[in-house]
């Protein structure tokens, strides 16, 4: 009966009401906003975003290009298409003015000459093709109405065919990956506006890009440069990664000025310093090339370079004085090299100037005494994964500028109080991967301003007082037993970011807690949900900022998670937990209402088993919702009684789905419940029980197995037969008075099919029902509140029955006259109204108005206190179909009060737009 009920009034919604916006299960394809869950990506598969971009649409196998974009937003920011398109037509993408980010991977595409207009807010354009050197073929006047282009890419396609593209005078970066160029003569053809003034122009405005970066990289044939090939141009970098070009070349090339050269994995087995010398370069990449050993006669040429990587030569040793030739040099890069297990140091390496020094996995062992000494200047040192188990305070002499230190993955057991002694400007600290079992905060000293420190032990780690006093951001692994070790009250009065990966978090002594007041970020990875409550926890005290909590646990039950004292949680990520059988969703529902501010949920493999209304109530505020990695789950049908109040994005990735029919009103839901993208439910599955591990699509077997009900059957054939004998009686009849009534009643139809309704003038703003219990509280707090003028109140018109009807009036006649004479209704809910048979009878007549006369009558209901939809009367939860904007739930502070009003009043407002 519920299913039929569900089905008959959601036909009635698509019959009678205008919705705004609809839900919907777009095929192929993700929508979202990355800004609310910012690891988004890490749960469902979307394209990669420029910085600052955050409404996306991801969309794959597409093949009718104009359908797909009927279900993408207008105003998403950012779109990837992944298909086979043969044409894009003029105009395309012109109902998306929003756009910033454009990426087309299309097949073999022809494009129109107007494909991008309408898109001058575009600043990223990307055609791409995972097979090299595919035709492509673009008109000349493509790019001009991209006025704000910054970026263009092209990859796997060859556009040697596709002659006199004009670039777009705002570009700065050009890319040009795995197409058939053999040699850079070519460019001129292809985009022949590339260099200034080419063909001269006598405009005064410039009809040339000021390209900024120029990248190359990956072009197998590309091995010629060509005389003048890049004449006039003035490039900062120049990216020629993976190709066999001869860089000796680009001094004959026409380039004016370039500050950056990449050469990455290009096979070079010595340093071009002849090409560094030519133009001054500024920075040199060489990562991943066959240069494993270095000649003084190379070092002159290098002598301009203020960046240099080496990573990945095979480099076996420096030769003398190498840094002192190159006095220019600020950042150095000989990262996965073999310089260890000693490096001759202080005499191989010496610069005032370097500012950055990566020896990362080079196999030391050992770090002389004052190895350090001749690098003055260093702010950032990164000797991660090499083979170091003793330091000492003597091995970082003369760094007193340091600021970052990465020690992270070597061999050290000990640590020497005093050791940082030397280093008394350092405010980040890598440790994560070694060999300590404990660490004292007496073995920190030295550092000032410490405020980033990373704390990790292949073993149990014990961790003692006194903390850095400044610190910001405290990630400690251990793979075993992490034990705080905290005297009373020991507060991280700054701390705003806290990762804890370990299998049992402990406090010692146990009757103590650690305080954090600025806590924001809180990740937890493989504790015990112990660690927020019992004798050991150490999340006892309050968390008033923060804002995201990740908690992933390799435990079994959920039974001691609890998220009291965090008034301000927006972000919540549960992974690797258990929610237990007996309970259900129950136990989550308890944890969830002690976070009333969620904007996102994310649950992954939690063993929810079923998801119903109880999970969601009171998360008015929830956007996201996510279920990642679940079998058999249960979709409830309660469910439905909130669907305009679900949220904005509802995501379902790699989950089994239960087959069982009454969850069949998630289809008919998916594709036009209000307000909502619903993805993952196409490629979904579901199993019949425990022992079936037949695949069988979830919507197929809606389809085959849960047939309409004989009674929704019955009345869409019985509803047009009345409605015909209707009308043949009509026409039998001797005058034609009834066709006045008809007109008017299609003349009212016609307006509200275009979202409109016939004006008409209101005597109320608003008509107030309440039982007799609530008087005092209406009369005192929300009448003032809504009818003093402005400032103290927002100046409304108030319908009161206990005050505005005549004497001696029905109260009836007059409840039905001055409702249908208010541009809104409010009905103020407690369990007493309830109870209260008059105020049942006005709840009645509200929900009567809102569904015989939709787009004119307005319901807004204020819940005094939190009532179980599945309490309220069948006709009342008609209003299930509310948006959420119309129900409000009793403010508890000035603030949310003023917010309440506020959000009356534009809804009101909002109302008076609508008609």
């Amino acid at each position: 009966m519920k299913r039929h009920l569900s089905s008959l009034t959601l036909l009635l919604c698509l019959m009678g009401f205008s919705l705004k916006s609809s839900a919907w299960t777009a095929p192929d394809c993700t929508i979202g906003d990355s800004s609310l869950l910012s690891n988004l990506s890490y749960y469902i598969p979307f394209c990669s975003l420029a910085p600052g971009l955050h409404l996306f649409a991801s969309c794959s196998n597409v093949k009718d290009l104009p359908q797909t974009l009927t279900l993408v937003p207008r105003d998403t920011e950012a779109l990837c298409l992944q298909g086979a398109v043969p044409l894009l037509p003029t105009g395309a993408f012109r109902l998306f003015p929003s756009l910033r980010l454009l990426k087309l991977e299309l097949g073999t595409v022809r494009v129109s000459s107007g494909a991008f207009q309408g898109l001058d807010q575009l600043q990223h354009l990307s055609l791409e093709h995972h097979a090299p050197c595919l035709d492509l073929f673009l008109p000349g006047d493509a790019l001009d109405p991209l006025t704000s282009l910054n970026s263009i890419s092209f990859q796997g396609y060859c556009l040697n065919y596709s002659h006199s593209i004009r670039l777009p005078i705002s570009l700065r970066h050009l890319t040009l990956k795995h197409s058939c160029l053999k040699e850079l003569q070519e460019l001129q053809q292809i985009f022949p506006n590339l260099g200034p003034d080419f063909p001269p122009s006598h405009s005064p405005r410039p009809s040339s890009p000021l390209l900024q970066v120029l990248d190359l990289s990956s072009n197998l044939h590309l091995s010629r440069v060509g005389v003048g090939a890049l004449g006039g141009l003035h490039l900062h970098s120049l990216k020629l990664d993976g190709t066999p070009m001869n860089v000796s070349g680009l001094l004959n090339s026409g380039l004016l000025h370039l500050g950056s050269l990449s050469l990455i994995q290009t096979g070079l087995n010595k340093l071009p310093g002849n090409v560094a010398d030519y133009f001054d370069l500024d920075a040199l990449d060489l990562e991943r090339n066959q240069i494993q050993s270095i000649e003084d006669e190379q070092l002159p040429g290098l002598r301009s370079l203020a960046v240099l990587s080496l990573h990945a030569n095979g480099l076996q040793f420096l030769p003398t004085g190498f840094l002192s030739t190159l006095p220019q040099l600020q950042r150095l890069n000989l990262s996965m090299n073999k310089l260890g297990p000693s490096l001759l140091l202080p005499e191989g390496l010496g610069s005032s100037n370097l500012r950055v020094l990566d020896l990362s996995h080079n196999e030391l062992c050992i770090l002389p005494h004052g190895a350090f000494s001749y690098l003055p200047q260093l702010q950032e040192l990164r000797l991660s994964g090499n083979k170091i188990s003793n330091l000492s305070s003597k091995n970082l002499e003369g760094l007193k500028h340091l600021k970052s230190l990465d020690l992270s993955w070597n061999q050290i057991k000990v640590l020497h109080p005093g050791w940082l002694s030397s280093l008394p400007a350092l405010t980040s600290l890598n440790l994560l991967g070694t060999y300590l079992e404990h660490i004292s905060g007496k073995q920190l000293q030295g550092p000032q301003e410490l405020s980033h420190l990373k704390l990790g032990s292949l073993n149990m780690l014990d961790i003692y007082p006194p903390w850095p006093t400044v610190l910001l951001s405290l990630e400690i692994w251990a793979q075993t037993v992490l034990e705080f070790h905290v005297p009373s009250g020991e507060p991280f009065l700054f701390l705003e970011n806290l990762v804890l990966q370990s299998s049992y978090v402990v406090l010692e002594p146990n009757n103590n807690t650690i305080h954090f007041p600025s806590l924001r970020h809180l990740t937890l990875r493989g504790c015990d949900p112990s660690i927020f409550s019992g004798s050991k926890s150490i999340f006892l005290s309050q968390f008033p900022l923060l804002e995201h909590l990740h908690f992933w646990s390799n435990h079994e039950e959920l039974e001691n998670l609890h998220f009291l004292g965090m008034p301000s949680l927006r972000v919540l990520e549960l992974g690797d937990t258990n929610v237990p059988s007996e309970l259900g969703p129950v136990t989550l529902e308890e944890q969830l209402k002690q976070v009333p501010q969620l904007q996102v949920l994310a649950l992954s493999h939690v063993k929810l088993r079923n998801l119903s209304i109880k999970t969601l109530r009171g998360l008015s505020r929830l956007q996201l919702l996510l279920i990642n990695s679940e079998w058999a789950l249960g979709l409830d049908s309660s469910l439905q009684e909130i669907i305009p109040q679900l949220p904005q994005y509802i995501y379902f990735s790699n989950v089994t789905f239960a087959c069982q029919c009454e969850s069949s009103w998630v289809e008919p839901w998916a594709m036009r419940a209000p307000n909502t993208f619903v993805y993952g439910l196409e490629a979904s599955i579901c199993i019949a029980n425990t022992s079936d591990y037949s695949k069988t699509p979830l919507l197929s077997f809606f389809s085959s197995h849960c047939t309409h009900e004989t009674g929704l059957q019955g009345f869409l054939f019985s509803f047009p037969l009345v409605l015909l004998l209707i009308i043949f009686a009509l026409l039998g009849c001797p005058k034609w008075l009834w066709l006045h009534y008809l007109w008017n009643l299609f003349y009212a139809w016609w307006w509200k099919l275009f979202g409109r309704s016939p004006r008409r003038p209101f005597h109320y703003d608003v008509f107030i029902s309440y039982c007799e219990q609530d008087q005092a509280w209406v009369l005192e707090e929300l009448v003032p509140a809504l009818e003093m003028p402005l400032p103290a109140g927002e100046g409304l018109r108030l319908c009161l029955p206990d005050r505005d009807f005549g004497v001696g009036q029905d109260r009836m006649n007059a409840t039905a006259v001055n409702m249908e004479n208010s541009r809104a209704i409010l009905c103020v809910l407690s369990y007493q109204a309830l109870e209260s048979t008059w105020s049942n009878l006005e709840l009645r007549l509200a929900t009567y108005y809102l569904v015989t006369r939709p787009g004119i009558a307005h319901l807004l209901l204020l819940f005094l206190e939190p009532i179980d939809r599945q309490q309220l009367p069948g006709y009342q939860r008609l209003t299930r179909w509310l948006q959420k904007e119309d129900c409000f739930e009793v403010p508890q502070s000035r603030v949310q009060w003023d917010t309440f009003c506020e959000q009356l009043r534009r809804r009101l407002k909002k109302t008076e737009l609508e008609r």
